[in-house]
């Protein structure tokens, strides 16, 4: 936040290159430097800064209002969830590129020309990434996260652009609309699979795109917030809206994750089973005790810590309850507009302006 800003950003919609759209719910702590970043990545390209608010509760909303960006909200908060934020920005932007940014996020620098260059270079590429540089490095969430070193976070052609990406409206519109309005989490995926099934790539550059500072909440505390928010049905919900499609195949591929939640579901049911085994009460608990810590010792043997091993196995339950939770959630039409309202816009002389329908 010590950097300067841009003097000025004029939102010229008819040349307007990229629109970098901020999804934001009770982000107080770190809009201004995530809005900063935006602002000065954009002053570098042609565009304009989006800020997608799902009716945060918090000062979010107020101090984004004193920067030259467009401030849109949910008009229901009972809506709230990570299909609509990006979905919401996109209804009400202009770029001919589009960014998706967390509000716990910063721009790096020099991103949007390296992205834009290789899109311009490669037609058949969607969506560009880069690196995203994780801040939280004491979360067990995260750390977890660190340690999979998964096949789409390394350079080069990958099947998904988790964390963020520059995507082309021409793409997106493609794939009929940016994000899944029903998803509470894996909306990234879920644009991947339906830009792919179609014939786009996704590529991510070995360059770093973004900050992520993360949720600092303690991990089981994090896990019921995820259950409360429905973050956690997000799986479930994405095999749902791809069921019977031509993208599904590309779902159940992908979704290494999708496969171990099935086992533990599988766990569940063995040991549930239990009760029917014709033998003693005292052979069955012992059994159970056997089966229910298998896992636990498993990967306390293969993490080399305990604390991360009973974390990884409360996760997964979670996980696979979620799962079931998301498959039996009734989901509206995907590309239904989002109602929402204008909160601030530098182009127009009034605010609150009611949208009902998509740009």
């Amino acid at each position: 936040m010590n950097q300067k800003l841009p003097r000025k950003i004029t939102p010229l919609w008819h040349s307007c290159r990229v629109s970098v759209v901020i999804k934001a719910l009770n982000e107080e702590q770190r809009i201004r430097a995530t809005i900063e970043s935006a602002l000065r990545a954009v002053s570098a390209v042609g565009g304009e800064v989006i800020l997608a608010d799902s009716c945060s509760t918090d000062r979010t909303v107020e101090l984004a209002c004193t920067y030259p960006i467009r401030i849109v909200q949910l008009a229901n908060p009972n809506e709230r969830c990570c299909g609509v934020g990006p979905q919401l920005g996109y209804q009400h932007s202009h770029g001919d590129f589009i960014y998706i940014l967390d509000g716990d996020m910063q721009m790096q620098e020099g991103f949007l020309e390296k992205a834009l260059d290789f899109l311009e270079a490669h037609e058949d590429v969607a969506g560009v990434g880069g690196r995203v540089v994780e801040q939280n490095t004491e979360s067990l969430e995260y750390m977890a996260r660190g340690e999979r070193d998964s096949a789409h976070l390394r350079p080069g052609k990958v099947d998904r652009l988790d964390g963020g990406g520059l995507y082309r409206r021409s793409a997106i519109e493609a794939a009929g609309y940016l994000s899944d309005r029903n998803l509470h989490s894996y909306e990234e995926f879920d644009l991947a699979i339906r830009l792919r099934a179609i014939g786009w790539r996704l590529w991510r550059l070995p360059v770093d795109a973004v900050n992520h500072f993360g949720h600092d909440a303690p991990p089981y505390r994090l896990l019921m917030r995820r259950w409360r928010t429905r973050y956690i049905c997000g799986l479930g919900e994405l095999v749902r809206a791809a069921a019977g499609k031509p993208r599904l195949h590309l779902a159940l591929e992908g979704l290494r994750e999708l496969r171990l939640y099935m086992a533990v579901l599988g766990w569940w049911a063995v040991m549930a089973s239990l009760v029917f085994w014709p033998v003693s009460a005292s052979l069955r608990l012992a059994f159970f005790c056997i089966i229910a810590t298998a896992p636990v010792l498993l990967m306390t043997w293969r993490k080399r810590s305990a604390t991360k091993a009973l974390y990884s196995v409360v996760s997964w339950c979670f996980n696979a309850a979620g799962l079931i939770r998301g498959l039996l959630r009734r989901q509206r039409p995907a590309r239904e507009a989002i109602a929402s309202r204008i909160v601030k816009d530098p182009a127009m002389t009034h605010h609150y302006a009611i949208q009902g329908a998509a740009n």
